[in-house]
């Protein structure tokens, strides 16, 4: 059943407001009410704070949550989820045998180029198909904003359909899809480095620009992929283009990646597993957001997986994401939750307002990520009374219904 009008979800056994200003603090409310009119959050506190008439108006539908929690939509801010094809093969011996030369015999092909010839001459219409079935299963999940990025072109025409791509699913599915061009992910292989950086600074970035195709700009700065100094220019033309900057840095190396996001007061700073901790303030000071990702840690058995501790520490915002790729098809944001707190070390708490608050802030987007009044009405309810349950309670599915924009997208597990 789906309600444009006017909602009223009363007896709540937790709201998680995210309101507070510490990485711990989930705002939380016990036995709450919240109300939304029109798609926007007009009222969330107690019983005695809402209008008592509410209750009896036949124009509002109402949500009896009791023994529930409710919670923010989640905010997956960083996904590679617009791919072709599948690395199931090259996952699959990887998991016993990580020597490259097994899979060299194999006649498997590997890493980034695998993706970019699975995705790049795929017809728009059969890359559309693949990656909505993905995000559907996001949705699912409680996945209500979700950013997509390019990168596996690499070339004018096949970067574009990677966006156009997000474009048409925009369209289609009921959630929000923020656009990051990625043509920093590496380079064509038809050319030199440094021929590629001005390919993408002097006609790739003009053209993304152009037809705003893209919010954000990205790179992966990293030993073998593009130096601090590679990273500086291509998203200083970004920049000059209206994109905003996002960087992947530190996934393998150290090289200057994450000094740069502070620099240029990036809007976020991803992967930083091998970031000294030396850098950690100036990011913070910076208000750079440092998305962390469990679950490509985990697919890839990373030799340093990050720690958010000395991140938290210092007072960064940090934001969980899924990080779905082709070497990490993960779409659900609970497995991450549960990741990031088993292996990394959050607590349930951190894990929440990161998947929340932080992935909102991560996107620059200041209407969501919070129950407030005026806020989007971007909801989760789970069928437990605590929410550290969806932790504890791995593999359960423990998402009743899943609200976007005061609309129920998903029951029980199946899209309305």
């Amino acid at each position: 059943m789906r309600f444009t009008n006017c909602v009223l979800i009363k007896n709540a056994s937790q709201i998680l407001t995210m309101q507070g200003e510490s990485n711990h603090n989930v705002g939380m409310i016990e036995n709450g009410y919240l109300f939304v009119r029109n798609g926007i959050i007009e009222n969330v506190g107690y019983q005695k704070d809402m209008n008592p008439n509410l209750e009896s108006e036949p124009d509002v539908k109402i949500i009896d949550a009791s023994g529930k929690t409710l919670i923010p939509g989640f905010v997956d801010a960083h996904t590679h989820v617009v791919f072709g094809g599948s690395r199931v093969a090259e996952y699959t011996v990887k998991l016993t045998d990580s020597n490259p030369e097994t899979l060299k015999k194999l006649g498997i092909e590997t890493g980034i180029y695998a993706s970019v010839h699975m995705t790049r001459d795929l017809p728009l219409e059969k890359l559309a198909e693949q990656s909505e079935g993905r995000m559907r299963r996001m949705m699912i999940n409680g996945t209500t904003t979700l950013e997509s990025k390019s990168g596996y072109g690499l070339t004018l025409s096949s970067e574009m359909k990677m966006l156009e791509v997000n474009k048409l699913l925009g369209t289609v599915l009921p959630i929000d899809i923020v656009s990051t061009f990625l043509g920093g992910h590496g380079w064509d292989e038809n050319m030199k480095k440094e021929e590629y950086i001005d390919f993408l600074c002097n006609t790739m970035i003009p053209q993304v620009a152009k037809f705003k195709m893209a919010t954000f700009n990205d790179v992966w700065c990293d030993e073998g992929h593009f130096t601090a100094e590679d990273s500086r220019k291509i998203l200083s033309t970004g920049l000059e283009y209206g994109l905003i900057p996002t960087i992947h840095t530190d996934a393998y190396s150290y090289i200057g990646g994450s000094d740069l996001a502070a620099e240029m007061k990036m809007a976020s700073a991803v992967h930083l597993n091998y970031t000294p901790q030396s850098v950690f303030p100036k990011l913070k000071e910076a208000n750079v957001v440092g998305i962390v990702l469990p679950a490509i840690d985990f697919a890839v058995n990373h030799p340093k997986p990050f720690n958010p501790r000395p991140m938290l520490d210092c007072g960064m915002t940090l934001a969980l994401a899924t990080n779905c790729c082709p070497g990490n098809w993960c779409v659900s944001m609970p497995f991450v939750l549960t990741l990031a707190c088993r292996r990394h070390g959050f607590t349930p708490a951190e894990a929440f307002r990161a998947a929340t608050y932080g992935g909102a802030k991560a996107l620059t987007l200041e209407d969501r990520g919070v129950l407030a009044k005026g806020k989007v009405a971007d909801l989760i309810l789970l069928n437990t009374p605590n929410f550290e349950n969806l932790i504890y309670q791995y593999g359960e599915q423990l998402i009743e219904l899943v609200i976007k924009n005061g609309e129920i997208i998903v029951r029980d597990g199946h899209i309305q």
